[in-house]
């Protein structure tokens, strides 16, 4: 039984300064103009140029706000949970950076790697501990520096992603309010559709990965797209279904910005009022594990205490999934 309910306090983001409007990517790989906003849903994104920065340097801008928001010393967290699929290194985890550059001197700090729906997994993860009263506070991270994996001479995957970070802070709450329900699931047999071949223990870096251009992503939109909405429209109906839900009933629908074609088509099998669902691609395109967490950034002034929310994302692997929560206080 639970003793409690996983609230979200606190909600934080950060994305990079450097904005990259689709006229530089339409010039430079010779693309027709309006193919981006149209058939990816994307306008410009945000990439971060910093010399020597990874994801870790998004994190603990997001971590500070998230703390300042709340009032509290980062010294009291007890956990940080980041999701990412971009590390600042294979080790040490770049969540142990984290903790360590905002002061969170007692907090445990783990990673974890669930692409596109990392932030959900990691949501869930994390509400287990506040639930049971093992932690109080525990910062939930998702953030990816997708430009360092991704092929500039790609129009596609160039075009589509771009680096950004989100976070919550979650507490112990009311039974009635904060994460009330999360389905997960995961099918390996996606992993040729969406994946870095290089730089891992199968095929560790070599001047023949680096050559072949192994390290960079390689996706096949065409294979994931009907994949994607079929486990979308199906998580959320579930998720939906088991607590006696209607789209009425939800106030927002939060899904993973993998592009706009996807979200919309995804609205339209659910029939879910476009105007209910958070959207965010057109700004900073595809963050992987950072667009749900920023969708809430950006959308908490309009978030109410009591509000119905479905959480929902699918990513490679291929893994997916939804979360059903009840917001917990008036931004």
């Amino acid at each position: 039984m639970r003793k409690c309910s996983a609230v979200i306090t606190a909600v934080g983001g950060y994305v990079p300064e450097n904005v990259v409007p689709n006229a530089v990517l339409e010039q430079k790989m010779e693309i027709p103009p309006g193919w981006i906003p149209k058939y990816l849903g994307v306008r410009e994104r945000r990439i971060l140029n910093e010399a020597g920065a990874g994801t870790s340097r998004m994190c603990i801008e997001t971590s500070l706000e998230i703390c300042r928001k709340r009032g509290i010393s980062p010294e009291i967290l007890d956990a940080i949970i980041l999701a990412t699929s971009t590390p600042d290194m294979i080790t040490p985890s770049t969540s142990n950076i984290v903790a360590h550059a905002i002061g969170a001197s007692k907090a445990w700090a783990i990673d974890i790697n669930g692409a596109c729906s990392g932030f959900i997994s990691a949501l869930d993860i994390a509400s287990r501990y506040v639930e049971q009263g093992i932690y109080k506070y525990v910062l939930v991270l998702g953030a990816d520096k997708m430009s360092a994996i991704i092929d500039e001479n790609d129009r596609i995957t160039a075009a589509l992603f771009g680096d950004g970070s989100g976070g919550v802070l979650l507490e112990p709450g009311p039974l009635e309010s904060g994460i009330q329900d999360c389905f997960l699931r995961t099918d390996g047999s996606g992993r040729d559709f969406l994946f870095v071949k290089a730089g891992g223990s199968a095929w560790p870096a070599t001047s023949d990965t680096v050559d072949n251009r192994e390290h960079f992503m390689y996706m096949d939109g065409k294979a994931i797209f009907e994949y994607a909405v079929l486990q979308l429209t199906e998580s959320i109906n579930g998720i939906m279904q088991r607590n006696n839900l209607t789209a009425d009933d939800v106030i927002w629908l939060v899904p993973h910005q993998a592009n706009r074609r996807i979200i919309i088509r995804t609205a339209e099998v659910l029939q879910f009022p476009v105007e209910k669902i958070m959207i965010n691609v057109d700004r900073y395109g595809n963050t992987t594990a950072g667009t749900i967490p920023l969708c809430l950034w950006d959308y908490e002034p309009q978030l109410k205490k009591g509000d119905k929310l479905i959480l929902a994302a699918f990513g490679s692997g291929f893994t997916w999934g939804a979360m059903y929560m009840i917001w917990d206080y008036d931004a």
